[in-house]
């Protein structure tokens, strides 16, 4: 039988996996004069990161800088002190803190990527000390995709489910718009024109061209590797990595066209999506998922735990004494018409006005207006041991229509649909509601009673909603009430979705340091390995103080590892 002869190639600089963290190394490295490859297991190019909400947590950035908004570098490393406590790593955050502004300036100043700001933003947790309301992050400015031009076909799609069309829809005021399309002709003139920019797109193109949140991050990311010259594989999964001396020197790849070896004489990066579909990892990480299979994440299919593999076989450590493992996330179960299931994350409509969260027994559990990872603790405490991670987000006929429900999309997209294949559940009353959930009726009743008073009060007296920042501003400032985050659930029919145990992606990577060395059991780089993205482990401990403590430490890490490989000073 013919066996296809192995290819060699010979680069400065191998990166494996095309997320924001290997996209940044990959960039960085070659603008420092490093010849670079890029292998993506994938078929398309972009990971989680072109699903993602594309904000990156960045203290003291330029955006911030250039709006009055300046802090010394202790008030960040004291929020992250008190919110890391036992996992505070404090010269990884010192050196995080510092390099992550110059990351932004690199890209802004070198690159095709632009960044918005979000001085606005607020920590996550309002209450721990030294937590700031703004001009803590930023994210990726829409981009146009006609500037990757051959390239295009190469970037990975947004999630099909979050978008309107195929049309991604950007967070903050371009969101405001399509949920508001229906009750300020201001707005729907918005909308109209961008459906309108989006449907001619299509017929000129093919596809979409004005690209947002993370999509517009993996474009732009992917735009500025092209045009600095990196080597850009798809369908090329890291089968091993290769040593000389103990020394990583390169990787075998498996491709279409058959073995490739890649000899790399300054190293390889990991960043190959972390481990949330492994099913391995996951049952030995994740207490909720005995079999591994009781927890659905959100990140890219592809991310399978390789990175980790390819680490411990020359002798890294994955970190397994995280405070969590992933970043977790409550996400819904999505029928298709290909007989798969979309894994829906729940980020935008908990804190809305109108909504709880109830277990099996119809009780509250948590503030549903507080962060994903933070609904999944509250979730994951309030259930006996041994049973399945699940709620139920509750509404009734008029958040649905202005908010949506998960996939489901507000007015006037249509309902039939979602309750059709069974994803959205309706009762013309909330017994009936309950009935059709399997949730305990007079527990639901009871619990939607006590709660639409303390909504007509504004004050969640069970469990706090709203009265952070964070809370009031991801609900309805606009909405007449006392409480952004409140309102009694009392115009029929109800609905629901249910909701499972999932995440973003995963926090246990591989031991690093400071320069985003991979170490080993003793603390000793492992020579020539480098991690970043969801391979290297989280600074944050399994902590999740912000949004954006995901990208932010996957773009600067990598930043910061492309400057070690390429032995050229940080700024």
């Amino acid at each position: 039988m013919h066996q296809a002869a192995t290819t060699t190639l010979n680069c400065d600089l191998l990166v494996l996996g095309s997320g924001a963290g290997g996209l940044s190394a990959a960039v960085t490295a070659a603008h420092l004069g490093l010849k670079v490859i890029l292998a993506e297991k994938d078929p398309q190019i972009g990971g989680t990161t072109a699903w993602s909400g594309g904000w990156m947590w960045v203290p003291r950035n330029p955006l911030a800088l250039a709006a009055g908004l300046q802090e010394d570098i202790a008030v960040p490393l004291s929020y992250l002190r008190h919110e890391l406590g036992a996992q505070f790593d404090e010269h990884r955050a010192r050196t995080y803190l510092s390099q992550a502004p110059n990351m932004v300036s690199f890209f802004r100043d070198k690159t095709a990527l632009e960044f918005i700001d979000g001085n606005g933003i607020p920590d996550f947790h309002g209450r721990t000390p030294d937590a700031a309301t703004g001009g803590r992050s930023v994210c990726a400015a829409p981009f146009d995709g006609r500037r990757l031009g051959a390239h295009r076909r190469l970037l990975k799609s947004p999630l099909p489910e979050t978008t309107l069309w195929g049309m991604g829809i950007a967070s903050g005021a371009e969101l405001r718009h399509f949920m508001g399309a229906m009750r300020s002709w201001t707005s729907f003139a918005y909308v109209a024109r961008r459906v309108a920019g989006h449907v001619l797109d299509v017929l000129r193109h093919g596809q979409g061209m004005r690209l947002v949140n993370g999509h517009a991050l993996a474009g732009a990311l992917l735009a500025s590797a092209s045009e600095a010259g990196v080597d850009l594989r798809v369908n090329s999964p890291a089968q091993r990595l290769l040593q000389d001396n103990g020394r990583v020197v390169g990787a075998l790849l498996k491709t279409p066209e058959g073995e490739v070896t890649v000899h790399a004489s300054r190293g390889v990066v990991l960043a190959c999506g972390g481990f949330p579909h492994d099913r391995a990892r996951k049952r030995a990480l994740l207490p909720h998922a005995p079999t591994g299979e009781e927890h659905y994440s959100a990140a890219s299919r592809g991310n399978t735990g390789d990175g980790l593999r390819l680490g411990e076989a020359v002798g890294a450590q994955v970190a397994t004494d995280l405070a969590h493992a992933a970043a977790m996330a409550p996400v819904s179960l999505v029928p298709r018409s290909d007989g798969t299931w979309a894994h829906f994350p729940h980020l935008i409509e908990r804190a809305k006005p109108g909504l709880i969260a109830v277990t099996r027994r119809g009780q509250r559990f948590t503030n549903e207006a507080d962060s994903y990872h933070d609904f999944m603790r509250g979730l994951l405490a309030a259930l006996p041991a041994g049973e399945l991670a699940q709620a139920w987000l509750v509404c009734d006929h008029r958040f649905i229509r202005r908010y949506g429900l998960g996939a489901v999309k507000p007015a006037p997209m249509p309902l039939s649909p979602w309750l059709g294949n069974g994803y959205l559940v309706r009762g013309a009353t909330l017994a009936a509601l309950a009935e059709a959930c399997g949730v305990d009726t007079a527990g639901l009743q009871a619990t939607v009673s006590r709660y639409n008073a303390q909504a007509q009060a504004g004050v969640d007296e069970d469990f706090h909603k709203g009265e952070t920042p964070y809370n009031r501003i991801q609900g309805d400032a606009s909405f007449p009430g006392p409480n952004p985050c409140m309102a009694p659930l009392s115009q029929g029919p109800f609905y629901a979705v249910r909701v499972v145990a999932g995440s973003l992606g995963t926090f246990a990577g591989l031991r690093a340091n400071a320069h985003a060395q991979v170490l080993q059991a003793h603390g000793e780089p492992v020579p020539g390995l480098y991690a970043s993205g969801n391979d290297q482990s989280s600074m944050m401990g399994g902590h999740y103080p912000s949004g954006g403590i995901t990208l932010g430490p996957a773009m600067t890490f990598g930043f910061i590892a492309a400057h070690h490989a390429a032995e050229h000073p940080l700024p």
